[in-house]
């Protein structure tokens, strides 16, 4: 009798709950996020051309005030360009918002150093969009700006600059193609499409800096001048890695996150062509498996 409680009692102990969920055999480390990845590979192909980072939270405030985000950038309060942008404001004199794109850095820089010059400034920005497959109130955008003494820099250095980011970014056998637009802080201004998977994109902005801007910043546009261009993260992203819908960014869907490598520079090649990207602790868990 005395055996059989034992016995009881070690099974009791012993005892298996099968409904629990049973262990992976793969770590559950955690991956890097897409969007992180992009912005990091884009940033590290400008700090190679020269360009200096601009992140700090001094320099890179995500609540702007109206003069930086607008009428240093030659949008007035009367100018039509404002009404492309629906922005939150934070005060009701509207002097302060959530910034609705980066270039607003740039003009901060400016009021900070003299040219020669060359920045780039990755960073969260805030529009009234409605939310939708390919649109969001919070998105990332990275920016360029590089001023010179007047006749250094012209739209040959700007269009090398850019084909040579867009090659690095997407591969050396795109085409790219710049069309005229208008920017009211470059003159002049185009947009840039890329021959990618069999479809023209269009990716990215740019132009060379707006006299008007040069002297707003306090410096002479007879003898300073650049160019500027900037992207939007998301579309990048999007377009690399084929994905359809901007909404999967912001879900912190582990299976989502799963299918990238854990560094913008492990397998991105791969992902170009359409392969397969196996992770490496994938191997080491099958082979494990197999033993």
């Amino acid at each position: 009798k005395l055996e059989f409680s034992e016995i009881e009692s070690q099974m009791e102990k012993d005892r298996l709950d099968v409904t629990l969920p049973g262990l992976s055999m793969r770590p559950s480390t955690g991956k890097r996020h897409p969007l992180s990845m992009t912005m990091e590979k884009a940033v590290d192909i400008f700090v190679n051309l020269g360009y200096d980072t601009v992140t700090d939270c001094k320099d890179s405030p995500e609540i702007e005030s109206d003069y930086y985000c607008f009428e240093a950038l030659n949008c007035p309060k009367d100018h039509p360009a404002r009404d492309m942008q629906d922005t939150f404001y934070l005060t009701q004199d509207m002097g302060k918002l959530l910034r609705t794109h980066t270039s607003a850095v740039q003009i901060r820089q400016l009021a900070k150093r003299t040219p020669p010059l060359r920045i780039v400034a990755p960073g969260r920005v805030y529009r009234k969009d409605d939310i939708d497959a390919t649109h969001s109130m919070i998105f990332h955008q990275v920016e360029i700006l590089a001023l010179e003494e007047r006749g250094n820099l012209n739209l040959g250095h700007l269009k090398g600059t850019v084909e040579h980011f867009l090659k690095e970014m997407f591969g050396p056998d795109i085409q790219v193609r710049f069309r005229g637009s208008y920017f009211p802080f470059t003159e002049p201004s185009m947009e840039v499409d890329v021959f990618f998977r069999g479809k023209w994109l269009e990716v990215l902005g740019c132009g060379m800096v707006d006299p008007n801007v040069i002297e707003m910043a306090g410096l002479d546009p007879t003898k300073i001048s650049g160019f500027a261009a900037g992207f939007g993260v998301e579309r990048f992203a999007m377009v690399i890695h084929g994905i359809s819908d901007i909404r999967e960014f912001y879900k912190n869907d582990k299976r989502f996150l799963d299918q990238f490598p854990h560094f913008y520079d492990e397998g991105l090649v791969s992902m170009h062509k359409g392969q397969v990207v196996h992770d490496q602790s994938d191997t080491k868990s099958e082979s494990e498996s197999k033993s």
